[in-house]
């Protein structure tokens, strides 16, 4: 049933919601949200599910204006925006409303012999105020299933989507202007001077989605405070094609992950490393399966979407422009300018020093690189270091497994590609330069979570093994109750 009782306070919302024209204006709201946490409004359970139902109500009733934005910024269709950003955010309400009661409850656990006569138990608690900061690329999504998050856990919530998709922003400005209290969760508009100035305010989380680069600055100022940080950035993920691999399959799967949202996605396959035997074979099924999307002309599709602005058009272009003699572009290579699209790109003949394996491409571009001994192709990926993905497409148990075990990633699929990351049953995250700390699911609810570990000692009793005066008796007691094994 959904709740769409008020929001928690009545606290008058300003017409320039969102908007801050200088630091004070920042820190100030902050303040306020601070204040508003630590009434203990947001901690009764009710209180979040209550937000939770209101939020899955909001999105329910205005679920086309949410896919509309998505195709306004990134051509997304809508089947495609709902698979990828709507349907996952109503898949992690699902799951909170669910099991939420059960992860807030206080769980008593063992004490040991040498404490009695006590009891132990943790207190899940909520940090305080958690900024979630969130990329283009995904824009709902990432945005979304971080607040919900942060909301089960008990916290405030500061968001700043990014400026880079301004319709699906100002959907999320509207939506949290309507639905929340702006002490409790607040969403900003999104501006140069704006990042500049959340990395001056003290946070209790950050939650951050972005670029390495990107993610140092954040972390470098969360330092500062020793603010707790869940980085979700990205890097360079390989696909490995062993010859004992259904090619056929691998070609399809591949074709709709490195498609998916025209290449601009963390966990996209970024690069294929493909054993020579099977080479041409996958290459030519690529072709086939992107054409059976699509049509044989990709550019004209109304399934196939667009790069999110001019810059990074450009960019991409210019990775495929640049690639050195050598290289061939198998197939693709096609631009409209005008609609921001670049036709799905496979160049093969690609070595590690060239300009396409510099850099996460984020787009539909894939470079092959061929291999005769898996170790070869092991050593190029750990040259690149710690991909959020890697893909292994594969027959064999004994090579998956060697795989998993000798690349350090955020998280793998096997014989598929992305969709490891789609699942709130385990945390989605990366590994050093991938990231920092993971969520989704009941790892969401951790990341935004202190565990107040507490031990109760009665008043009762007292042993006295542990009060001076020490003796022979009492090492005896003490090395009875803590033994050496």
């Amino acid at each position: 049933m959904n709740d769409t009782s008020s929001t928690p306070s009545t606290t008058p919302i300003p017409n320039n919601y969102g908007v801050a024209t200088s630091m004070a204006d920042v820190q100030n709201q902050i303040n306020e949200m601070e204040a508003f946490f630590e009434t203990g409004a947001t901690l009764p359970v009710d209180f979040r599910l209550r937000q939770l139902r209101r939020l899955q109500a909001y999105l329910l009733a205005h679920e086309r204006e949410a896919l509309d934005a998505l195709h306004a910024d990134l051509g997304k269709s809508a089947f495609e925006s709902y698979a990828t950003e709507l349907g996952l955010v109503y898949d992690e309400i699902r799951l909170y409303l669910k099991k939420l009661r059960q992860w807030a409850r206080p769980r008593h656990v063992p004490t040991p012999l040498a404490h009695f006569p006590s009891s132990s138990t943790v207190y899940p608690y909520p940090f305080g105020v958690a900024a979630v900061l969130s990329p283009w690329n995904y824009p709902l999504q990432l945005t979304l299933i971080p607040l919900v998050d942060a909301i089960g856990a008990g916290n405030c919530v500061a968001m700043k989507p990014s400026k880079t998709s301004p319709h699906t922003s100002q959907f999320l400005r509207d939506m949290c202007r309507e639905l929340f209290d702006p002490r409790y969760v607040y969403c900003w508009h999104g501006s140069n001077e704006m990042n500049d100035w959340l990395l001056q305010v003290e946070f209790d989380k950050i939650m951050f989605t972005g670029s390495p680069r990107v993610g140092r600055e954040i972390m470098t100022a969360a330092a500062q405070n020793l603010t707790s940080v869940t980085l979700e950035l990205g890097g360079k993920s390989p696909v490995f094609i062993a010859t004992d691999a259904d090619i056929r399959r691998a070609a399809q799967r591949i074709a709709w992950g490195k498609c998916l949202n025209s290449g601009q996605t963390c966990v996209g396959p970024d690069y294929a490393l493909v054993h020579e035997d099977v080479t041409d074979e996958f290459v030519e099924e690529l072709q086939r399966w992107i054409h059976e999307y699509y049509g044989e002309d990709v550019l004209a599709s109304p399934d196939y979407p667009h790069m999110i602005n001019q810059k990074h058009f450009d960019m991409v272009c210019q990775l495929i422009d640049d690639r050195p003699q050598g290289t061939r572009i198998a197939f693709g290579g096609r631009r409209n300018p005008t609609m921001l699209q670049i036709e799905p790109t496979v160049v093969t003949g690609v070595r590690i020093d060239d300009p396409l394996m510099s850099q996460e491409i984020f787009g539909p571009v894939l470079p092959v690189i061929t291999w005769r001994d898996v170790d070869e192709a092991l050593d190029i990926v750990r040259s690149i270091k710690h991909p959020l993905a890697c893909y292994i497409f594969s027959e064999s148990r004994p090579f998956q497994q060697h795989i998993l075990d000798a690349v350090r990633c955020g998280g793998a699929t096997i014989n598929d590609v992305v969709i490891h990351a789609s699942s709130n049953r385990m945390g989605f995250g990366g590994v050093q330069n991938s990231g920092i700390g993971a969520y989704h699911g009941k790892v969401g609810f951790d990341a935004f979570t202190h565990y107040k570990s507490t031990m109760k000692k009665s008043t009762l009793i007292e042993t006295g093994i542990r009060n001076p005066p020490f003796n022979e008796r009492k090492m005896r007691l003490l090395k009875l109750v803590m033994p050496g094994k």
